[in-house]
Parts: structure tokens; sequence; C-alpha cells
């Protein structure tokens, strides 16, 4: 008993996961799924199926205990009703627009955070976009990679763990990966109206580190 939530044909060139109503025309009672993940809903279990279990489950004591709330039940509502507008409602979705976006897309966003960032953070950081991978973390395709672009920094003469925990400590906190001796930040993950503060805490935590 279980399923996925996603949106119909797949997602970035990705094998296409059964839906729930898919899994309950197969034969299914009941089908539980996440509420967030490739949903992009707020975070809630949701079960669906035939009338007379769910009947049972709503009197079940343990409903009233782990029924979610209101506030996360519009937010629910309200993603629920994008995707009954098809392609347009979807791009509304943070989590599948992420994922579907076009690497050429994502691509050109890292140039522009590059050419954004101070010349000398640039040059002492050895700044740089890079081939990335990234991945969906959860939901039908946890591991599944899908191809994205990062902006790199560090090196030898610059550890990039030293840039890494001063951007953990950034307000807000900027949260990277060190991979192979450079910090990436994926930009697959940045949408365009984050690219100043990003850029802005990027120089302001390497500016710290040369007077420290």
């Amino acid at each position: 008993m279980g399923g996925g939530g996603g949106r119909p044909g797949g997602v970035c060139g990705h094998p296409r996961a059964p839906t729930p109503a898919e899994r309950l025309a197969d034969g299914a009672d009941l089908v539980t799924f996440s509420g967030d993940k490739l949903l992009g809903a707020p975070q809630a279990g949701l079960i669906v199926g035939r009338k007379g279990l769910i009947d049972l489950i709503r009197k079940n004591p343990l409903h009233r205990a782990m029924r979610i709330d209101k506030l996360t039940l519009a937010g629910l509502e309200a993603t629920l009703r994008l995707y009954l507008e098809g392609e347009r409602g979807w791009e509304q979705i943070p989590t599948l627009r992420m994922i579907s976006e076009p690497l050429a897309a994502v691509r050109a966003r890292a140039r522009r955070a590059l050419r954004r960032l101070a010349p000398e953070t640039r040059a002492t950081w050895g700044a740089a976009v890079v081939p990335s991978t990234c991945q969906v973390g959860g939901g039908a395709l946890p591991i599944e990679p899908i191809p994205s672009v990062a902006l790199a920094f560090g090196g030898p003469e610059r550890p990039a763990h030293r840039l890494e925990q001063a951007l953990r400590r950034a307000t807000p906190a900027v949260i990277g990966r060190l991979q192979e001796g450079r910090l990436l930040l994926d930009m697959r993950t940045v949408a365009g109206g984050e690219i100043a503060p990003l850029v802005a805490a990027v120089d302001a935590a390497a500016r710290t580190l040369e007077i420290a």
C-alpha cells in the first residue's frame, strides 16, 4: 500500500511514478502518500481510497490526534487547485519548478550570479560556474540524479570549508555542499529573485574571512 504524488508525465525526464489514482485503479483499497515532497504542498500524510475504509479511519480516535491543522489544510487545498490549472499551475509550485527547469536556464542564472559577485571574491576564492548533480531527496524519486549547475568556491590556497562555515552562520544562512575540496552552491534551488541576497551573503562572508 503506497504511492507518491507527482507531476503527470514525470519530471526532468525521469521515469514517471504511478499516481495515487492509478494505484487505486489497479485495485488498491487505500493509498498513502506525502503531501510535501513531489506534490509540493505543506508537510502532511494523505490517505485516499474506498469510502467505507476512509470512514472507518475518520472514526478512529487516533484520527483526531493526528489530523492536520486548518492552516496546513488551506495550503494543501491551494496546491491541489494549482494542479487543476495544468502547466501554468505547476510552474507556481516551487518543488516542481526547480526539478523540471531546463538546464540552460539554471546555467544562465549561475552565470548571472557569478558576474554580480565582487571582483575580490571571484579572484580570492576562485569562483566559477561548474556542472553539478542534485537529487530530489524524497518522494518517488529520492536518489535520482538531476543535472544542474553550481557556483564553486575554494581551492588549495583557500580551504572551502572556511567559507562554507561562514555562510552557515550568515543571516540568512546559505547552505551549500563540500565536494572534492570546493564549496558548491547549486543554482537549481536558487530563484532569480534570490540571486541578490545570495551574492551579498557570499561577498560578506568572504570579507569576514579576509579580516580574520
